[in-house]
């Protein structure tokens, strides 16, 4: 396929977000399989460059139309001069890294980009800036027009899905159902197979009490609700198996034997992800028409403007948004072909024999 075009961007420039975009862009072998395009404004990520002493030299321009392949491109969202306060938590960090992204969801939205990789932002910062979701990933399900998705954190062959996303931990037990959990193990599966090719993916779901309730000693979720809803995605014909308890699936390591988890709330499922793959890890939206990626980690304006960020993480979301898009592509040619012998009459036995001949 052509090589595709990754938009990316800015999150709150007061934080690491362009320090470390602008390090895994300074790898010139990245244009060789992709066309990077950032949403944002030339000055501010001039400034960020000077900052990181990096010497690449990047397009400018207004229109997703005027992009060049083979360069690093900018396009220059605003172009008002911004006051950048490294390190501080403020509206102007919200209000530019809000116009970043809306830009970028217009031209991921209309299929202009091949996919959208977010640098972080600040939830309070953003709010200020009157941004009304709780984070990118209900912003960005809201404007593909879906009711649901899915966040899935992945490093290599660990991929991590959760229910509940960013809800209090209060709320948890309100945002579980049979039917939620059912749809959740559908979507996992479903991206499994198409985003990352796996044929006849293994999925485990875990408890929402300790010991996954102990035979409802410590609380009816678990016989109530998920392996009912486990009961009926394996009729579906997904391989899924739980729920387990938490802290003895991973302690013991028997993650390594799924290809999807499924947690019921963030930290649950978060905090062994990044205990196991932190600076590696990759947030991914399942369950969208298009892709998305970000890095694991935050603004980090502790270190802001220190040159010390790491930019793996943010490598690593690149890399998976390009190998994602590409699967898709590939699942869906493969199904169109399917599509075509079938209508021709063709088996796929007899489409082997015509094809050897």
């Amino acid at each position: 396929m052509a090589k595709p075009k990754i938009g990316i961007t800015v999150g709150d420039i007061n934080g690491i977000g362009l320090e470390v975009i602008l390090k895994t862009l300074n790898d010139e072998r990245l244009l060789n399989i992709c066309t990077p395009i950032i949403y944002g404004s030339s000055k501010v990520v001039s400034y960020h460059k000077n900052i990181v002493n990096i010497e690449f030299q990047f397009y400018s321009t207004h229109r997703i139309d005027a992009i060049q392949h083979g360069k690093i491109n900018v396009i220059n969202v605003w172009q008002e001069g911004v006051n950048i306060t490294l390190g501080k938590l403020n509206e102007i960090g919200g209000k530019y890294a809000f116009a970043s992204l809306e830009a970028a969801a217009k031209d991921w939205k209309s299929g202009f980009i091949d996919a959208l990789v977010t640098a972080p932002i600040n939830k309070k910062a953003m709010e200020m800036a009157g941004f009304q979701f709780p984070g990118h990933t209900e912003y960005l399900t809201d404007k593909a027009g879906v009711a649901e998705s899915l966040m899935l954190m992945v490093n290599d062959g660990l991929r991590v899905s959760l229910i509940s996303g960013h809800v209090p931990l209060r709320a948890v037990g309100k945002n579980i159902s049979k039917e939620k959990i059912i749809q959740k193990i559908q979507m996992l599966d479903k991206s499994l197979r198409v985003d990352f090719g796996l044929e006849r993916p293994a999925i485990a779901v875990l408890g929402l009490n300790p010991h996954a309730g102990d035979g409802g000693l410590l609380g009816r979720e678990e016989e109530d609700l998920i392996r009912p809803a486990i009961v009926e995605a394996k009729k579906g014909g997904v391989l899924v198996q739980g729920p387990f308890p938490a802290d003895g699936f991973f302690g013991s390591g028997q993650y390594k034997k799924y290809d999807g988890i499924l947690a019921m709330y963030h930290d649950q499922g978060l905090v062994p992800f990044k205990a196991l793959s932190f600076s590696e890890g990759v947030n991914y939206t399942a369950g969208l028409p298009f892709v998305r990626t970000s890095p694991d980690h935050g603004t980090a304006f502790d270190i802001a403007g220190q040159n010390v960020a790491d930019p793996t993480s943010f490598r690593q979301a690149i890399f998976l948004a390009i190998d994602v898009a590409r699967s898709r592509k590939d699942h869906t040619e493969m199904h169109a072909n399917a599509l075509v012998r079938t209508e021709k009459g063709f088996s796929e036995e007899e489409d082997e024999v015509i094809t050897e001949e």
